[in-house]
């Protein structure tokens, strides 16, 4: 988030800054060199100004050269922070009215009270009618505070209409469909309160977009996204599953209606209802037996249909939105580097003076961080700076300001704060005879050896005869071997910290896997001793068994592939959520008032609901598959997702509330299914992609993508212009006259591995967004006198001494 500080500057606030290019080349990327100011208005001092893109001042404001650097800075930052999170720029504020509402709705105190507005709405589900009777609350109640939440989402739509206007918001769907949502539930909410009972409300399904509106859930947003440009190919191949199923339905209908004893095909639509769900296998084999007792040729239909539509058609569908992600993810890396690149120019423009119009100094640059991530310390910012400066030139170009978003994730440390820890403390003789350990070359072996033994442990006490339940969960997790094999694991797990230290250690996340086991096993012992009954603990030990399956590199990438899949993965689930939500509020309102007691008398699903006050049959508890409330009508729905008789609540509701209702569960299944292909389809392009990634890169190769290096010292950073408290903070790490090595080290995401892996399509994409511009070549050449200029470049032919200027875009 840009810094909310501001310059010492006048009460009306942040001014906007804007290129001004009246009276200068284009070639100049915002120097105003030619541009001065007539008259001495109060701010004739401006034309002085060493400034590239100048803030629009009002007539008679005085401001100093360094307030308007300020605001640069912090519109710069503005600008860097859109595009990393992928903002369009058409938001961007235009004047000094507008800058305040922008601050307030991007404070990051205001995304979390955002998040929070939009929590509450969603879990209002549980207190309103029908209601989850722990949690039930008087109408007033709830109708207060799903009016104080929307008033909170209200607000943030009244600033951003401050700064965004109404021509740019209507052009903006999410917000216009935010917009309508929040005023029909606004009305609504109004109308419980007065009325003080609720009504048919299935607006509440909507809900959740206000959730997915909010900052933290851009990624589901995206998995959405996704979606939807997914649905083109998805729509066609259901088009022509729908066409064979209607086409079997009919055929169905004709080849067994008069089989008075096959009661799925008596009508059309019976017909249609059986064959689909047939294509979900939940009615299979039972929907062709009456048919196949009076001919064995019967079976020929019912397995063409099922080899066709779900053995052909449905992986058909698979193959194709496969393709489709595939190329849409590929699209998305494009769009998302070149929305960061044309960030970073407009950043650059008002980050240049008009005395190295080419360049950004170090000054800038620090400036700029200052506003964008004011936790970075001055080395981080240094360092950052020479990472970019490739040149060497002292100045970053536009190019090479281009990557900037790439330095922000490199974490640097001394290439000395390498050596081990325990260096020079009184701990390094443990230190070192820790390391000497963990470096023996059976150190691994003997760790799997005591990972088989636990597990051959386990297996013996599995067969061990015990009296009774907690004698038997007592000798699987706490008895004296449990405790043996835990030290020796808890041994381990010290003996590598001491010799890697912690950071280095938490680092791996198999030694956090490992340890999390060991430490959650450790507690199931000790609670299993205290409360013999607690049964759930007797999972943890056996999960130290799963360290094995790193042995085998087909374990390793599928390991890896969750890892990378892990952000994607939550999104999914976020947006399974989110629509579990909108089905179970739709259910609720449909369904809620109809009880599955005995329901369904001389019907084929008679026996699920058959109910007695003293007992049930084996099949007769179908009835807890309802829509009585919130958490009922989750569990009802994921057991729709599995679709193992699934028709059987289907029809149960058909007769009971009619046959229109079928619709519900049908357009349900739907759904399931496109969600579910295209986290499949997710899935297969992970692993695809780091399968591919392995093959093409070398361990060298990588270690070169994740680490950098930075050779300097102070002399160089006096050259640069270090000085003031910058300079106060280097010269701890920079000893006059010492070389000296900082490594940086950047996370291993699938976004820094996709810039390995599309090496190729990135300068391809680069190099076309270069073209699109066609920018003719400068040749402008500023004085070495000019401190501020960039390094003049000498070329030692006697006293006729050629310049050419150090920065080249």
């Amino acid at each position: 988030m840009a810094s909310l500080r501001s310059p010492s500057s006048p009460s009306d606030g942040y001014k906007r800054f804007s290129d001004d290019f009246a009276n200068t080349s284009i070639n100049n990327y915002g120097s105003n060199v030619t541009n001065t100011r007539a008259g001495t208005d109060g701010a004739g001092e401006a034309g002085s100004l060493d400034m590239g893109s100048r803030s629009s001042l009002h007539t008679g404001l005085q401001m100093s050269e360094d307030e308007h650097w300020e605001m640069n800075y912090h519109e710069a930052a503005i600008y860097l922070e859109e595009g990393l999170n992928n903002e369009k720029f058409d938001s961007h504020p235009s004047s000094p009215e507008e800058l305040p509402a922008y601050l307030r709705v991007h404070n990051p105190w205001y995304h979390g009270l955002d998040l929070l507005a939009s929590l509450v709405l969603i879990l209002l589900a549980f207190t309103e009618d029908p209601a989850v009777p722990a949690f039930e609350l008087p109408v007033w109640a709830h109708g207060t505070i799903e009016l104080l939440a929307l008033t909170i989402i209200g607000v943030e739509l009244h600033l951003k209409l401050k700064w965004i206007g109404w021509s740019t918001i209507l052009k903006h769907k999410r917000t216009m469909i935010k917009g309508i949502t929040l005023l029909i539930m606004v009305l609504e909410a109004v109308v419980v309160v007065c009325r003080q009972s609720s009504h048919f409300r299935v607006t509440r399904a909507l809900r959740p977009i206000f959730l997915v509106d909010t900052r933290h859930c851009g990624g589901v947003r995206r998995f959405i996204r996704q979606i939807l440009q997914s649905l083109p190919p998805i729509l066609d191949m259901l088009g022509l599953l729908m066409f064979f199923v209607a086409t079997y339905s009919l055929l169905g209908f004709y080849l067994f209606s008069e089989h008075i004893d096959n009661g799925h095909f008596k009508t059309i639509s019976d017909s249609f209802v059986s064959m689909f769900v047939l294509l979900t296998t939940a009615n299979f084999p039972d929907v062709m037996m009456p048919s196949y007792a009076k001919s064995k040729w019967y079976a020929v239909f019912f397995i063409l249909y099922i080899i066709t539509v779900l053995y052909v058609l449905m992986n058909l569908m698979l193959a194709v939105v496969y393709e489709t992600f595939t190329r849409i993810e590929r699209e998305k890396c494009r769009a998302l580097l070149l929305h960061r690149r044309v960030a970073a120019r407009r950043a650059f423009r008002l980050l240049v003076s008009r005395r190295a119009p080419r360049a950004v100094r170090l000054r800038h640059f620090a400036g700029l961080i200052r506003h964008y991530a004011p936790h970075y310390s001055g080395l981080d910012v240094y360092l950052m700076f020479k990472q970019l400066n490739q040149s060497g030139s002292g100045g970053l170009s536009r190019a090479e300001f281009a990557n900037v978003y790439e330095v922000f994730a490199l974490r640097w440390a001394p290439q000395s704060g390498r050596a081990p820890w325990y260096s020079a403390s009184a701990l390094e003789p443990l230190g070192r005879a820790a390391a000497a350990a963990v470096r023996w070359p059976y150190f691994e072996y003997l760790i799997y050896a005591l990972i088989i033994g636990n597990g051959v442990s386990l297996v013996l006490r599995v067969c061990e005869a015990a009296g009774d339940l907690q004698d038997s969960a007592r000798l699987l997790c706490a008895s004296w071997d449990t405790w043996l094999f835990l030290t020796l694991f808890l041994v381990e797990a010290c003996l590598r910290m001491m010799a890697s230290g912690l950071a280095a250690y938490l680092e791996s996340g198999w030694n956090v896997f490992d340890l999390s086991v060991t430490l959650l096993a450790l507690m199931g012992a000790v609670l299993l001793s205290i409360a013999p009954k607690l049964f759930i603990v007797v999972i943890f030990r056996p999960l130290r068994l799963m360290r094995l399956y790193k042995l085998k590199k087909r374990y390793r990438d599928v390991f890896g592939t969750l890892v990378l899949l892990s952000p994607l993965m939550s999104s999914a689930g976020c947006v399974m959520l989110v629509m579990y939500y909108f089905f179970a509020i739709v259910g609720m309102e449909l369904f809620a008032g109809y009880d599955l007691k005995n329901c369904c008398v001389n019907t084929t699903v008679e026996d699920f609901y058959k109910y007695s006050e003293n007992s049930s049959t084996a099949l007769g508890y179908y009835y807890l598959n309802n829509f009585e409330n919130i958490l009922t009508s989750g569990v009802s729905l994921f057991e729709l997702t599995v679709v193992n008789n699934w028709f059987i609540l289907m029809n149960a509701y058909a007769t009971v509330a009619g046959q229109f209702s079928r619709l519900y569960f049908m357009v349900f299944y739907l759904f399931t299914m496109v969600v579910l292909t295209i986290v499949v389809a997710s899935v297969l392009e992970a692993f695809r992609f780091r399968i591919q990634y392995k093959r093409s890169t070398t361990k060298r190769d990588e270690e070169k993508l994740l680490h950098e290096e930075v050779h300097t010292n102070w002399e160089e950073a006096q050259r640069l212009g270090v000085s003031g408290d910058l300079a106060d903070e280097l010269r701890p790490f920079l000893p006059p006259g010492v070389d000296v090595t900082f490594i940086g080290s950047r996370p291993r995401t699938k976004e820094v591995l996709q810039r390995r892996m599309y090496q190729a399509d990135i300068l391809k994409w680069l190099s076309e967004e270069d073209e699109s511009e066609d920018l003719p070549p400068s040749t402008t050449v500023t004085s070495s006198e000019d401190p501020l200029a960039p390094p003049l470049i000498q070329q030692p032919d006697g006293d006729n001494h050629q310049i050419r200027p150090g920065y080249q875009l």
